[in-house]
């Protein structure tokens, strides 16, 4: 049996569902041992000594070059928009869980993709305030729908779910703001 409950710790969980990083989250809450594995975590020893980096893969999903490739869209799609989009990869339990937050400095303006396969769904999004007022709640239950499905990922690769996912998001906020923003996923760019 699961309970609902609110909680402000839960930011390592995924979700597909936008939320604003200053509500409250929900988490699932386990109601035997089994379901243990959706506890709390923060690992801040995962994190990179430096400054932050805006794509981090402790789970190793993705090759040197094209992390060096997203990172270099997501600096490009910051300056152009404003919006700050964080990727994590992850394996849970090995997360940094709660430590994510300082490390990367989330605001309204930020979104969050964690991309973790062990709960089905590889897509998962914690979207700022600032950036859901602008962006359509069901864009990111579609892009999940269409690269982060478990058959999507087992197919494809973890790597081409994240870029594809990456890619989708950068179209998007890059699309004039009004009626016609995000009502399309953009297409896969990696298969």
């Amino acid at each position: 049996v699961w309970r609902a409950r609110r909680t402000h710790s839960s930011l390592f969980l995924p979700t597909t569902q936008p939320r604003s990083l200053s509500s409250s989250f929900i988490s699932l809450s386990p109601a035997s041992p089994a379901a243990a594995r959706l506890e709390g975590v923060n690992k801040p020893e995962l994190l990179p000594p430096g400054p932050p980096v805006p794509v981090l893969d402790i789970a190793g999903f993705l090759t040197p070059g094209e992390r060096a490739r997203l990172t270099a869209r997501v600096a490009a799609l910051e300056a152009d928009t404003g919006v700050r989009l964080r990727v994590l990869a992850q394996n849970y339990p090995a997360t940094p869980g709660l430590a994510i937050r300082d490390y990367w400095a989330i605001d309204a303006d930020t979104v969050t993709f964690v991309a973790d396969p062990s709960l089905g769904n590889i897509l998962n999004f914690n979207v700022g305030e600032g950036v859901d007022l602008k962006v359509p709640r069901t864009f990111w239950t579609r892009l999940a729908n269409k690269f982060g499905t478990r058959r999507y990922w087992s197919e494809k690769g973890q790597e081409a779910a994240i870029v594809n996912a990456v890619n989708a998001i950068d179209v998007c906020l890059r699309e004039p703001e009004g009626v016609g923003q995000c009502r399309k996923v953009a297409d896969a760019v990696v298969d």
